[in-house]
């Protein structure tokens, strides 16, 4: 299952002469979710050397889990919490989530607790600014019980509560009879400013805007701009802020677009819509991960479906505008998450149906992506997470 190719091999025994102190300056831990339908046993906590790029053949723990598709780590990275994306037909078919402690000497990962993510299919978690509140999207494939938002408590040890609050499921569009017949809540994110959450809806072709409230037992509700319609069959999937808050991107996965806004106090104003398509539009398509490089001057997309890509923007700082400088290959099929190093020269990608997570050469200059320098076999790659320096 960890089986590095015999190139990567070679290149390792080329950086047997670095000394020891390098070694640990550019020692990292990388988490790797996965869903474990197939010989996957949880997720993964891997060593990365960021002067090679490469990643250890060996983990370095293995958490037995079920489909831990997404990862969400704490902001000092103390507690890890999971989303186990289960559901009908099933080996568990209720959805899950879990937290967990991250040692900040070690790294090792230590059990807390799970509950109910009151859902099909949770897809995605993130944390509430004041880390008060695990936010978790239902995606749930079957119509009933449809996709939701759940509000989860989280005391200060890392426990997570039971939930406090269901939203949803919302209207779906109904544009795609297949895949709109219901609510699909792909994504839930805080907002910069930390006073509201948007949910991106996938069945119902919008954005939902709820107020955040922590003195509330149920500390969210509908925001003065309560939703953000989007183009008819586009199924948004995953926003990110930018650093300063003032732009939003939205990757929009059955369209293969991404959407920029201009945001202020819960208000969003669509100002581009950029196409990831290429020349070929009959191109089965399904854009899914988008991440910034840590400057904020490059915005990297992934593109599913036939295409298989990453693509590269540019981002203009006053307006939040793409402008497209690359495609590259991920030299695999479904990129389903991807995720830059610490040191910003190398970007790894979770390519699930190839069963690899493949690593790039980056240019932190330029933005560009170079030569494959590691493509590592590990069953259904989902989620990739570099945890901060050991203490």
């Amino acid at each position: 299952m960890f089986r590095p190719l015999l190139s990567c091999l070679a290149m390792a025994s080329m950086f047997g002469v670095m000394n020891v102190q390098a070694r640990q300056e550019s020692d990292f831990d990388l988490l790797v979710g996965t869903y474990t339908q197939g010989a996957s046993q949880g997720f993964y906590r891997l060593g990365f050397d960021s002067q090679t790029g490469l990643i250890d053949s060996q983990p370095r723990q293995v958490v037995q889990a079920g489909n831990p598709s997404w990862l969400a780590l704490s902001r000092e990275g103390g507690y890890l919490f999971v989303a186990n994306e289960n559901g009908p037909g099933q080996a568990d078919e209720r959805g899950k989530v879990s937290s967990y402690t991250v040692d900040g000497s070690s790294h090792q990962v230590t059990a807390i607790n799970q509950v109910a993510s009151q859902g099909d299919e949770p897809t995605h978690a993130n944390l509430t600014l004041d880390q008060r509140f695990l936010l978790v999207a239902n995606y749930a494939v079957q119509p009933r019980p449809g996709g939701s938002l759940a509000v989860f408590p989280v005391d200060s040890s890392g426990r997570l509560g039971d939930a406090v609050q269901v939203l949803g499921p919302n209207p779906p569009s109904k544009v795609n009879a297949e895949r709109q017949a219901s609510s699909h809540v792909h994504a839930v994110v805080p907002a910069p400013e930390g006073d509201y959450v948007v949910a991106a809806d996938l069945g119902a072709d919008r954005l939902f805007v709820y107020r955040y409230d922590p003195s509330l037992a149920q500390p969210l509700r509908r925001a003065a701009h309560p939703q953000v319609r989007l183009p008819p069959g586009s199924g948004p999937r995953h926003l990110l802020f930018s650093e300063d808050g003032r732009h939003a991107w939205l990757t929009l996965e059955m369209s293969a677009q991404v959407a920029v806004f201009d945001y202020q106090n819960g208000q969003f104003r669509q100002t581009q819509l950029v196409d990831l398509k290429g020349s070929d539009k009959r191109q089965a398509v399904g854009a899914s991960g988008l991440h910034a490089s840590a400057d904020g001057r490059f915005l990297y997309v992934a593109n599913r479906g036939d295409a298989n890509q990453l693509l590269v923007f540019g981002i203009d700082p006053a307006s939040g505008h793409l402008k497209e400088i690359q495609r590259r290959s991920v030299e695999g099929r479904e990129p389903r998450e991807f995720s830059i190093d610490p040191s910003g020269r190398f970007l790894l990608v979770a390519n699930q149906k190839s069963n690899q997570i493949v690593t790039l050469r980056r240019d932190p200059q330029t933005g560009m992506l170079g030569d494959i320098v590691q493509a590592l076999d590990i069953d259904s790659p989902s989620a990739l997470v570099f945890l901060p320096a050991a203490r």
